[in-house]
């Protein structure tokens, strides 16, 4: 059995409401979806978030470097992940068709989830089994609260309080972050968790300072709070509140050198922004992790919610909240089976692979 056909697909999905970070403001998410169909009618999904708000890459290029893909996509043999070791034959043919490609790490990771999907569907197998994960529970998430002014802040976190959720991340790095944080708090009560993103937006020591003021609110943990690790290793220094990377790591090297030099003490992961699951993986074994979206679509959720059934596999749960609720941002999907967000929990949907499964129209409607 071949890939007979690859398609790189372009769209667009609005947010409800602008989301307002330190390094800019989205009003829809631009996403690239890569389908791949057998010649026997198999499909698997797969979807790059472009960062470029975030210094990363861009959507063109992103695009025409899995149209460069099409090519050794649909010439790859995928008999053997009808088999009993679908994973390993998954991994071999990602191998195949990356290796000695310069691709950006979206588009990589897009790659390796739609193989991955085709292999779980080919062989009947839900990716999360498919990575040895023992069971799929549902995945606590974190309600992710974007910049705005203390009493917006504070009613949007009373929002998100009542639908069970009981970790919350506020962006900040803009002004009056002290007042921003207490109104969070104020509103979500004492007893849930509440951890900080900077984005990298603060200097050192803008960071200690706003740390050392928001210290008695009980932040779980401060994301990314200077730009280097350099800068993060002088802010963990001066501060009880733990340090996690996010753009500082972005793979298993860096997050080696992160914690040498005492830069931080865990790190959130990206799929899009490390380059798919395996990369992810690495990185875990090297520091604690928990998974967080780009604004991804509804087929990179899925990936990431499946991956967090086995990223402790053998190792100690640090037990934090993914950052993967984010599609309740946005004010539609392309999406007619999808993961699902009920009480703070994700969902997965069922089936073999992700168990996304896309809505033609809707996918017309947002095609860019």
């Amino acid at each position: 059995m071949r890939i007979a056909e690859a398609e790189v697909i372009p769209y667009a999905l609005p947010l409800k409401e602008p989301y307002v970070t330190a390094r800019g403001t989205l009003e829809e998410r631009e996403v690239v979806l890569l389908r791949v169909r057998t010649d026997e009618g198999v499909v698997g999904l797969g979807e790059a978030v472009p960062l470029s708000l975030r210094g990363g890459e861009t959507l063109s290029r992103v695009e025409r470097s899995l149209l460069r893909m099409v090519r050794r996509l649909t010439r790859l043999d995928v008999t053997a992940m009808s088999g009993a070791e679908p994973l390993s034959a998954a991994v071999d043919a990602v191998i195949d068709v990356a290796a000695g490609r310069r691709l950006p790490a979206p588009a990589k990771a897009a790659v390796e989830t739609a193989i991955f999907d085709l292999a779980g569907r080919m062989s009947g197998t839900p990716l999360w089994r498919m990575l040895r994960g023992e069971a799929a529970p549902p995945v606590r998430c974190n309600a992710t609260l974007a910049a705005g002014s203390p009493l917006e802040l504070a009613k949007e976190a009373a929002r998100w309080r009542e639908r069970g959720f009981t970790t919350f991340k506020l962006k900040l790095g803009l002004d009056d972050d002290g007042g921003r944080a207490r109104a969070v708090r104020d509103a979500v009560g004492p007893d849930v968790r509440l951890r900080v993103d900077a984005n990298g937006a603060w200097s050192a020591d803008r960071a200690v300072a706003v740390l050392d003021e928001i210290e008695p609110l009980a932040i779980e943990l401060a994301e990314q709070p200077t730009a280097t690790l350099r800068g993060m290793a002088r802010v963990a220094a001066a501060t009880s509140i733990p340090i996690a990377a996010d753009e500082g790591v972005t793979s298993a090297k860096e997050a080696k050198r992160a914690l040498e030099t005492g830069a931080c003490r865990l790190a959130t992961v990206k799929l899009s922004k490390v380059g798919g699951i395996g990369p992810a993986g690495a990185i875990g074994a090297e520091l604690p992790i928990y998974l967080s979206s780009s604004l991804d679509g509804p087929v990179g959720i899925a990936a990431a919610a499946h991956a967090a059934q086995a990223l402790y596999r053998g190792r100690e749960d640090p037990g934090l909240a993914h950052g993967l609720a984010t599609q309740e941002l946005f004010g539609d999907t392309i999406a007619s089976a999808q993961c699902e967000v009920r009480d703070g929990l994700l969902h997965l949907p069922d089936g073999p692979g992700l168990g996304v499964e896309i809505d033609e129209r809707a996918l017309e409607r947002h095609r860019i």
